[in-house]
């Protein structure tokens, strides 16, 4: 056990990782030394920034609560605090049920943390953190919070209204961050269509995509979690006229049929949805579309689910990733819907939907074979230098890999990949000098 180490444990998305990078940061600036790792805690405390968004994130959550709470039990760890959205959501249950917690925080008031170790925020580090991604890329959190009352989801329940920062301020964090080696910036929100609307009144994502690109240093700029209810479709021309903003669109779809998207209270018709993927192949050519679709949400008849597999063949997703419904309390669907659909049937589905864009993704990747595309390097692993295209985001998309034959090749460099061999999920590659 180390004095004055503090070991900051991150679960759930990268809007987290976010606030436990800004975190490790201030820790810094007041002589703490920090890590990142919950495989190897070495620390006297322990900071665990917990996910509330689904069942198994939240039964992850406490587990790692009620390793680290052994730990401290056995004398291994001398205080532990938590802090994110499981805090967040569920602050006072957690303080009866788990009482070796020396101190609970949500997900906005970890500064208290700051105060309650006898320390004090530093305010001229707020734009400032501790990266613990790669060097060459980070994620840059626009926003925070949700307006939209989706029928499923606690996220505006954990998060609060929609919050977006100041241009010039992300901006600000843009230009520091090209200053350290970041390269690449994966823009972030919990809803980034929404960006700007309490700040400027109207949707400022397209300026400030644009303003991003003109920052020197900055070669990708990728955008995840957009809305496809009013989407800007200013930010076509954006995407198409700067070369440094990927053509790459996370935009969470959900669902397809008219009666769910309304049961699911999207805001969007069916049409509509088709309408916009379809202006997204026309607008950017060479768009690479992510998305996320539900199964078994309630009322979701066999009928619905068809309408989702007939809409996947269309839309021929890039990337898709797929979850099965489950209750949330407090969610409009827990107070107003019966969760009726048995596990069974959802999984079923779950299955028949991912077994269908395994086969569209392995087309797609084969369609790849021949050309050759901008690679930055992430890693080295085994024989293999990791790498990926515009079209992949780091943890959750396809990667490149290119084999070594005794090249150095460095990360976060840039090569020209020649793509060989494709299967479902990853490229193949050689460099071309």
């Amino acid at each position: 056990m180390k004095r004055n180490t503090i070991d900051i444990i991150t679960l759930g998305c990268s809007k987290n990782l976010v606030d436990s990078e800004k975190l490790m940061r201030q820790l810094e600036a007041n002589g703490y030394h920090v890590t990142h790792d919950s495989e190897n805690p070495k620390g006297e405390i322990a900071v665990i920034n917990t996910c509330g968004f689904i069942g198994d994130a939240k039964e992850e959550s406490i587990n790692m609560i009620l390793e680290f709470c052994q730990a401290k039990e056995e004398g291994r760890l001398k205080k532990l605090f938590v802090m994110g959205c499981l805090s967040e959501r569920y602050l006072e249950d957690l303080k009866v049920e788990i009482p070796q917690v020396d101190k609970f925080y949500g997900k906005f008031n970890w500064n208290d943390l700051l105060d309650d170790l006898g320390k004090s925020y530093h305010s001229e580090f707020a734009i400032e953190r501790h990266q613990t991604t790669p060097k060459h890329y980070a994620y840059l959190k626009i926003s925070e919070g949700c307006d939209r009352k989706c029928s499923y989801c606690a996220i505006p329940i954990i998060t609060g209204r929609h919050h977006s920062r100041p241009i010039d301020e992300i901006l600000g964090e843009v230009r520091l961050l090209v200053s350290q080696g970041v390269k690449e910036f994966q823009v972030i929100a919990q809803e980034l269509t929404y960006y700007g609307v309490d700040l400027y009144k109207k949707q400022m994502l397209p300026e400030l995509i644009e303003k991003m690109a003109q920052i020197p240093g900055v070669e990708w700029i990728r955008l995840h979690y957009a809305y496809p209810a009013k989407f800007p479709r200013e930010l076509f021309k954006v995407m198409r006229e700067n070369d440094n903003v990927c053509k790459y669109m996370d935009i969470a779809l959900q669902h397809i049929s008219d009666t769910m998207l309304s049961k699911m209270r999207r805001h969007v018709t069916k049409e509509e949805t088709y309408r916009l993927v379809e202006e997204f192949r026309k607008e950017v050519p060479g768009i690479h579309l992510r998305t996320t679709l539900m199964v078994g949400h309630p009322g979701e008849t066999e009928q619905d689910f068809e309408e989702l597999l007939e809409f996947v063949k269309f839309a021929k997703f890039d990337r898709m990733g797929a979850f099965a419904y489950s209750e949330e309390e407090g969610t409009y669907s827990a107070e107003n819907y019966v969760d009726e659909i048995p596990f069974e049937v959802k999984q079923d589905r779950l299955d028949k939907l991912m077994e269908l864009q395994q086969t569209i993704s392995a087309e797609l990747s084969a369609k790849k074979i021949g050309e050759t595309f901008k690679v930055i390097i992430d890693r080295k692993e085994g024989e293999y230098f990791i790498g990926r295209t515009e079209f992949d985001s780091p943890e959750v998309d396809p990667e490149v890999l290119v084999k070594d034959e005794g090249q150095e090749l460095k990360a976060g460099e840039f090569y020209s990949v020649n793509i060989y061999d494709a299967d479902d999920f990853d490229l193949y590659g050689r460099i071309i000098e």
